[in-house]
C-alpha cells in the first residue's frame, strides 16, 4: 500500500498542467497549462478556420467551409474537459494520469453551428444524391387499372451526416470524409394493394345511378374514373375526391339545391292571405360521395341515394299566420307624369320599399329601407328641388313616393315621427301633406303602433302610384283640417342685364311666386272613440324669384327732320279768278259740318312695354 501511495505521488505531477497523453482534436496538449493549451489550439484553428473539408456523397465531392455553416468551436471548454481527465487529489491524480499516459485520451471540442445553414447544405446533397423509396400505387390507363410495384430507396442519413460534418470541420485534419447513407424502405407494397385493385376494377366495371325520389341520374364509367382517387403515396384505399369530384358535385348542387322560400302575403279585394312557405334542399356532399362509392363497389346493387338536408324558411307559414296581416289599414294614391327619367325613378324606389314588413313597435325609415340612391342602383338624373331651386339631379322623383307613403301612414292614423315639407310649394300634392327625403339626413319615419305586423305594398301604374299598409284593421277615425294657403311675402326680384334690350326696356322672364305657409291639423281616434293623436304639421315654402331682363343697349340718337326748299310762285295778274290749290295724290272730300251735343272721345293707341313670360 505504501509503495502504491508513493507511486501515485510520483506520477501526480502539477495540478496546474494537463496530464501527459491527452489530445484535443488530435493535438497533444499534455504537460501544458490550460492557458498554453488554449493558445496553441486557437493559433492552429485560425490557420484552418477558412479551409474547407471535402465530403464524399453519391460519388460526388462536396466542399463545405466552417464559416458557411456558422461553425464556432469552444476551445476553452475543450481544455477544461482535458484537464479533468487527469485531475484529482494527491496519489489519486497520479494513478489517473498514469492511466492517461498508457491509454491516451482524445477530447472532441464542443462546437455550435447555424442549424438552418447546415440543413440547407445537407438538403442540397440529399436531393442530388439520394433516391427516395417509391410506394406501390394503382394507376389508371384509360378505364383499366394496374399496380405499380414499390421500390426501396437509398437516402442520406441527415442526422448522422450533420454530426460527421461538424466533427470534421471542428478538427485540424482536412481529409475526405464519406457521408453516411441508409436504405429507405416503402410502407406499402404491391401485395398490400391487391384487394384494393379488385375493388377499383369493380368500381369501373359498370355505370352507377344516383336516385333523388323518382328521378335517376346516370354516372357512366368514364365519369367514375374522374371521381376516383386511386391509392398512391402510401394510401391504400379508394376515395371519391379531387378536382374532378369537386366539379361534379358543384354541377350536382345546381340540380339538387333549392333555397327555402319564406311565407308571403297575397292581397285580394276581400283581405290578405298567407302564401305558404316551402322548405329548402341542400346536397350533403360528403354523405352523397360515400353513398356513391359504396354503390360503385357493389357488383350487383349499383344505385346510390342522393343525401340531402332540408333548410327551413326564416318565415314559415305558421309565422306568417301569427303576424296578423289580414286587411287594409291605410292607403293613398298620387298621380305623376312628365319627364321619363322621373317616372323611372318613381317606379324604381317604389319597388325598393314594396313588400317591406314593419314589426310591432318598429319605426319605419324611408332612407334605411331604400338605401342611398345611386347610379349603380339604376337611378337616373331628373328634375329635383335643391336648396329651394328647381334643378336636375340623381334620383329626382323619389319624393313622389315618400309623399304618397306619408299620406298612407297619415290616413292609417299611425304615429308619424319625422316629416319635412319641400322647400317649394308643389300644387299637385295634397296641400300641407307633402314629404321630402334626402339621404341620409332628411327622412320620413313613422311607428307601427298597431300591436301587429304591417305590410307595405306599392302599385305603380302608368300615371299613378298607390301605397297601402296592410295588417290587422284598427278601424281608426282620422279627422283632418287644412289651413288656407297664406302668402307670407312677395317674390324677390332678380334683375339680369340684357345687351339686346335698349336702356329703359324690361322683359319679365318669370313672374315668380310669393312665399307661402299652411298647416294641417290631424286628430286620430281609436275604434272606441278614444283620442290617440292630436298633431299639427306646419309647412313653409320659399318664394320663387321674379326674373327680369333689364336693357343695357344705348338708345340710338334721334334722326334730324329733312330740310324743305320753297320755290317762288309767279302770279298771273290778268286773271280775275283766284289761283287753284296745288294738286295732291290724296282725293279731297268736302263735307258739311255737323253739330253734336255729345263730347268727342278720342281713344289713344295701346302701348306695349315688351314681352312677358311665365313658368
Amino acid at each position: 500500500m505504501l509503495a502504491g501511495v508513493l507511486l501515485g505521488f510520483a506520477y501526480a505531477g502539477s495540478p496546474a498542467t494537463i496530464a501527459d497523453g491527452v489530445r484535443i482534436a488530435g493535438v497533444d496538449v499534455g504537460g501544458l497549462t490550460m492557458r498554453q493549451a488554449r493558445q496553441k489550439l486557437e493559433r492552429r484553428w485560425h490557420s484552418l478556420a477558412d479551409a474547407p473539408a471535402v465530403f464524399l456523397a453519391g460519388g460526388r465531392r462536396w466542399r463545405i467551409r466552417p464559416a458557411a455553416i456558422g461553425l464556432r468551436v469552444d476551445w476553452a471548454a475543450a481544455v477544461a474537459a482535458a484537464r479533468r481527465d487527469g485531475d484529482g487529489f494527491g496519489p489519486v491524480r497520479g494513478f489517473r494520469r498514469l492511466g492517461v499516459r498508457f491509454f491516451g485520451a482524445d477530447v472532441s471540442p464542443p462546437a455550435q453551428v447555424y442549424a438552418p445553414a447546415l440543413n440547407v447544405r445537407l438538403g442540397t446533397i440529399a436531393r442530388a444524391t439520394g433516391r427516395p423509396h417509391r410506394e406501390a400505387a394503382i394507376v389508371l390507363r384509360g378505364l383499366r387499372v394496374s399496380v405499380v410495384p414499390a421500390r426501396t430507396g437509398h437516402i442520406l442519413d441527415r442526422r448522422t451526416a450533420a454530426e460527421v460534418v461538424v466533427r470534421s470541420l471542428s478538427g485540424f485534419e482536412r481529409t475526405t470524409v464519406a457521408l453516411p447513407y441508409r436504405d429507405d424502405a416503402p410502407t406499402v407494397t404491391a401485395a398490400d394493394l391487391r384487394p384494393t385493385l379488385v375493388r377499383a376494377r369493380i368500381a369501373l366495371s359498370r355505370s352507377v345511378r344516383l336516385a333523388l325520389g323518382p328521378t335517376y341520374l346516370r354516372v357512366p364509367r368514364w365519369r367514375m374514373a374522374q371521381l376516383l382517387v386511386l391509392p398512391a403515396r402510401g394510401r391504400r384505399t379508394l376515395q371519391i375526391a379531387g378536382k374532378g369530384a369537386d366539379r361534379f358535385f358543384v354541377r350536382l348542387e345546381h340540380f339538387v339545391n333549392r333555397p327555402p322560400a319564406n311565407a308571403t302575403f297575397a292581397v285580394y279585394s276581400d283581405g290578405v292571405r298567407v302564401v305558404p312557405s316551402t322548405e329548402g334542399r341542400v346536397l350533403d356532399v360528403p354523405a352523397t360521395a360515400h353513398a356513391l362509392l359504396v354503390a360503385a363497389l357493389s357488383p350487383a346493387h349499383r344505385v346510390a341515394k342522393l343525401r340531402v338536408a332540408t333548410r327551413q324558411a326564416e318565415r314559415t307559414t305558421a309565422d306568417g299566420q301569427a303576424m296578423g296581416i289580414t286587411g287594409l289599414v291605410g292607403a293613398y294614391t298620387t298621380y305623376y307624369g312628365g319627364d321619363p327619367n322621373r317616372i323611372h325613378n318613381v317606379q324604381l324606389v317604389a319597388h325598393l320599399i314594396d313588400e317591406h314588413l314593419i314589426g310591432p313597435g318598429q319605426e319605419f325609415s324611408f332612407n334605411q329601407t331604400t338605401g342611398e340612391r345611386t347610379a349603380e342602383k339604376g337611378f337616373l338624373v331628373a328634375p329635383v328641388i335643391i336648396n329651394g331651386e328647381l334643378k336636375t339631379g340623381l334620383g329626382g322623383g323619389i319624393c313622389q313616393v315618400s309623399t304618397t307613403t306619408f299620406n298612407a301612414a297619415y290616413e292609417a292614423g299611425l304615429n308619424i315621427t319625422a316629416r319635412t315639407n319641400h322647400s317649394l310649394y308643389i300644387s299637385h300634392y295634397p296641400q300641407g301633406r307633402d314629404a321630402t327625403v334626402n339621404y341620409p339626413d332628411t327622412d320620413l319615419q313613422f311607428v307601427n303602433d298597431t300591436g301587429h305586423w304591417l305590410l307595405l305594398r306599392t302599385w305603380v301604374g302608368s300615371d299613378s302610384l298607390t301605397v297601402a299598409l296592410y295588417g290587422t284593421p284598427q278601424h281608426r277615425k282620422v279627422e283632418s283640417e287644412t289651413a288656407p294657403l297664406a302668402v307670407t311675402g312677395p317674390p324677390p326680384v332678380n334683375s339680369t342685364p340684357d345687351p339686346d334690350l335698349y336702356v329703359g326696356e324690361t322683359v319679365v322672364e318669370s313672374s315668380g311666386s310669393s312665399s307661402l305657409a299652411t298647416s294641417v291639423h290631424r286628430k286620430v281616434y281609436d275604434a272606441e272613440g278614444k283620442l290617440l293623436y292630436d298633431n299639427t304639421w306646419y309647412s313653409s315654402y320659399r318664394a320663387e324669384p321674379k326674373e327680369v331682363l333689364v336693357g343695357t343697349k344705348p338708345k340710338p340718337k334721334p334722326v334730324p327732320p329733312p330740310t324743305t326748299t320753297t320755290t317762288p310762285t309767279t302770279t298771273d295778274t290778268t286773271t280775275t279768278e283766284p289761283s287753284a290749290p296745288p294738286s295732291t295724290t290724296e282725293s279731297s272730300t268736302t263735307t258739311e259740318p255737323t253739330t253734336s251735343t255729345e263730347p268727342t272721345t278720342t281713344t289713344p293707341p295701346a302701348t306695349t312695354t315688351g314681352p312677358s313670360g311665365g313658368f
